[in-house]
């Protein structure tokens, strides 16, 4: 019975419980005490760690700590699956690194059962909680728990305590160039500049523009508008490739709804002063496909 309650446990349910060690951990007043000490080569950090980059310099400055005074807080982890004697990160990668460089050959640590569901969200949230995560690996960890897990917006915001808006707004970063993410990952651009890049057909050109220049949102969603401006003619019609007059509000505040909500380029061509028209969703790779095929036939 405990194990069915287990697996129906939904985004959220029971997030204070689960957040517990995570948030003593951010007290440094008191340390937790380790369930026991395990040789490091044992421990491996989690795949779907949602935070890629990490600072040098202060990973340099924890690792001094740590060859000083040891690990204070230890890590949480949780048993290996398919792997017996092993153990993979929950939370704290960063002091699990900095005791490699610090030469450490054994490692406190806390052991939880977590399933994959648990670990992620503890991820995120504990990033987040940290401000660990740039935007970009704030949305690919929000579309992680979507796409894997089937999470909605609304069950993500009410547990990571954010706005739906929010929630959308940033997964719409997904849909930009490589380029333009890694610019937002490097912190040469803010998430509000790519924001008003994503309308826009050549966003990559336009983001090293705004970078040289160091144009501000403003001056940015100017530039974009004036980069679409300049593609139509006065009959509305596209000098290049024929596409019809640049879109009202309305018509690109539901594709950017929709994208956000399948975590892929969503475009509506609706005939003006009629009721019919079409929708285009760009998958990027097969899995995309399949994850759209699933939730098309999820009803």
């Amino acid at each position: 019975m405990s194990d069915k309650k287990s697996k129906q446990r939904g985004l959220g349910r029971g997030l204070s419980a689960l957040m517990s060690d995570v948030t003593d951990q951010q007290a440094t007043a008191a340390p937790k005490t380790p369930d026991m000490m395990i040789a490091i080569e044992h421990v491996s950090p989690n795949p779907d760690q949602p935070r890629q980059k990490f600072d040098e310099e202060a990973l340099a400055d924890l690792t001094r700590s740590i060859r000083e005074k040891g690990i204070i807080q230890p890590l949480i982890v949780r048993p290996m699956p398919g792997s017996e004697g092993d153990y993979q990160i929950v939370a704290g990668e960063r002091r699990w690194r900095a005791a490699q460089k610090a030469q450490l050959h054994r490692i406190p640590v806390i052991v939880r059962e977590f399933d994959d569901t648990e670990v992620l969200e503890i991820a995120i949230i504990e990033n987040i909680q940290r401000a660990d995560l740039n935007p970009v690996e704030e949305a690919a960890g929000y579309q992680q728990l979507m796409q894997k897990f089937g999470h909605t917006q609304e069950k993500l915001a009410e547990a990571l305590g954010k706005s739906r808006s929010h929630i959308a707004n940033t997964m719409r970063l997904t849909q930009l160039p490589d380029e333009v993410q890694a610019l937002v990952r490097d912190g040469k651009l803010s998430a509000g500049h790519a924001r008003t890049l994503i309308t826009s057909d050549n966003a990559a050109v336009l983001a090293r523009e705004v970078v040289k220049k160091g144009l501000s949102v403003r001056d940015t969603e100017k530039l974009v508008k004036k980069s679409i401006d300049n593609v139509f003619t006065n009959s509305g019609q596209s000098a290049r490739r024929g596409k019809p007059a640049q879109k009202d509000a309305d018509t690109r505040a539901i594709e950017s709804d929709l994208s956000a909500a399948l975590g892929m380029k969503v475009s509506v061509d609706h005939v003006t002063g009629q009721e019919n028209g079409q929708i285009t969703i760009r998958y990027g790779n097969l899995d995309e496909l399949d994850t759209l095929c699933r939730l098309l036939s999820a009803g």
